[in-house]
């Protein structure tokens, strides 16, 4: 599994557990809808600086969006 997918599958499962939609997590990040779906789709990589903001808003750790499922 890439970074990448690891990413995008954390982000999207921590949204959910906060149930949030992407245009409501984009809105708090002050970012497009697309720019979200696009980061769960891992069509785009996010910066180091995005994630910490999402990380932030969604009240977890950064560390968070790079640990795999067991």
């Amino acid at each position: 599994m890439s970074l990448r997918e690891i990413v995008a599958t954390n982000l999207r499962q921590m949204r959910h557990a906060k149930s949030l939609s992407q245009e409501e997590l984009a809105d708090r990040a002050g970012v497009n809808r697309n720019y979200i779906g696009m980061l769960e789709r891992e069509e785009h990589a996010a910066t180091v600086d995005m994630l910490e903001r999402i990380a932030a808003i969604l009240e977890v750790d950064p560390i968070e969006f790079f640990r795999k499922a067991d």
